[in-house]
């Protein structure tokens, strides 16, 4: 049994107080706002595990929010980081190892017939949205519910919208989310439901003149882990062709943590360009965007603005090839070893939660749990059906036995997970569900 009443949060709730005298609202992201009791401070991680300043355990699977593919501190990649610092950390200029990573790219990747660097997945967003107008010549983009694609004006559009200022489901209303957003800048965005190939189909016949990109997540990972239709990506990737639409995959979470390939070699539907982040460093800041050579060569001749005094640092470059080299060691038996021991937790959960209506989907990388009498969920709004307020106190008992998933049920599985934390966690669920 977890003894629940010897874990302690003193420490983290002093360093709050201390932070909030310092940072806005005492943290970094507004992602970390709302933790409890208090967004928790963390003095070391390593492998499968978190310490937090009361010298609390636990077993992570919020892993950075995905990027700690490999677990905490990955040997490998420290090894490769360390023997790259003395030879210097930014050039104003190029060097070899960002022709060593754009070759690892290509290699993996369907779409990736060129590639630029970056930092942080909103920014490569950017850049996606900048080529594909620039290619078409149009203005509009169109997202779809529940997808998040970065925290710029242009497309924080309708990530997670109260339904009662959303509209009709077949036809939703664009909702912002921050006070501040440019409304000039959001009335470039069309939003759709998504896995509903109808509503695509109807919006292009009306207004394809207009539209530059459609963009999605293959795997709706921000909004519960939901996969596509079957049919559905294959559809969307017909009707841009069709009317010329560029069609853009957001792969900051699904990239590399799928699989090597991303979910467009895991499900078959190659897109236009193709946005990557979170496990391509292993913890480090990197971004990529990957695509068709003739869309990619408008950023490459200058015609479309790309920049960043950081992007290909050594430090990140050095640790996104090591990353990519332990992935795809032994032909990629670490996914094999990911997606069993994920799959075994996932099963478990389900059997833990059959009474309670714990629901659980998504795939053994990745998944997704919430509390729900629908046998699945397929989009934003059947997601919203769900008892949100039951998973957050769901949540709190996991962390109060030890056990870290990110503020929206998601759970990341890496390499450094074992069966023993599989077990450990199990146990973990059992007493936290009998606790609601």
């Amino acid at each position: 049994m977890h003894d629940v009443s010897q874990r302690t949060y003193a420490r983290s709730i002093e360093a709050y107080a201390e932070a909030c005298e310092l940072l806005a609202g005492g943290v970094s992201s507004n992602f970390r706002l709302g933790g409890q009791p208090v967004p928790l401070f963390f003095e070391r991680a390593r492998g499968s595990r978190l310490y937090d300043l009361d010298g609390n355990s636990y077993i992570d699977y919020a892993l950075g929010m995905g990027p700690v593919i490999l677990g905490h501190a990955p040997e490998p990649v420290l090894r490769a980081v360390a023997a790259a610092l003395n030879a210097g950390q930014l050039f104003a200029g190029q060097h070899r190892g960002e022709i060593e990573l754009a070759r690892r790219l290509k290699q993996h990747v369907p779409c990736a017939e060129l590639v630029r660097f970056g930092l942080s997945g909103s920014e490569m967003v950017q850049a996606a949205l900048r080529a594909a107008r620039a290619a078409t010549g149009r203005r509009v983009v169109v997202k779809f519910e529940g997808h998040y694609h970065g925290w710029f004006d242009t497309i924080l559009v309708s990530v997670a919208p109260p339904l009662d200022q959303a509209g009709p489901a077949e036809q939703p209303r664009p909702h912002l989310p921050s006070a501040g957003q440019s409304l000039a800048a959001a009335q470039d965005v069309a939003v759709l439901p998504w896995n509903d190939l109808e509503a695509v189909r109807s919006y292009l016949e009306r207004h394809a003149g207009e539209t530059a990109a459609i963009i999605m997540e293959p795997i709706l990972c921000n909004t519960c882990v939901i996969l596509p239709r079957p049919g559905y990506l294959e559809g969307v990737r017909a009707l841009c062709d069709r009317y010329g639409v560029v069609l853009i995959f957001d792969e900051v979470i699904t990239g590399f943590r799928v699989g090597l390939g991303g979910a467009q070699a895991r499900l078959g539907v190659i897109p236009d360009l193709a946005v990557f982040a979170k496990a391509l460093g292993a913890g480090f800041p990197i971004a990529a965007l990957a695509g068709k050579r003739s869309i990619m060569e408008l950023i490459g001749r200058g015609a479309v603005l790309h920049g960043g005094t950081f992007n290909t640092n050594t430090v990140s470059t050095t640790a996104a090839i090591a990353t990519l080299d332990e992935l795809a060691r032994d032909g990629g038996q670490v996914y094999r070893q990911m997606e069993a021991r994920g799959e075994r937790l996932m099963a478990g959960l389900r059997e833990l939660g059959r009474r309670a209506g714990l629901h659980v989907q998504g795939l053994g990388t990745v998944f997704n749990t919430c509390f729900t009498a629908q046998a699945e969920i397929t989009d934003y709004r059947s997601y919203r059906q769900a008892d949100l307020d039951r998973q957050r106190r769901f949540l709190l008992a996991l962390q109060d036995r030890g056990v870290r998933v990110t503020s929206r049920g998601t759970w990341f599985l890496s390499a450094a997970h074992t069966d023993a934390d599989i077990d450990e966690t199990l146990a973990a669920a059992e007493e936290a569900l009998a606790s609601l």
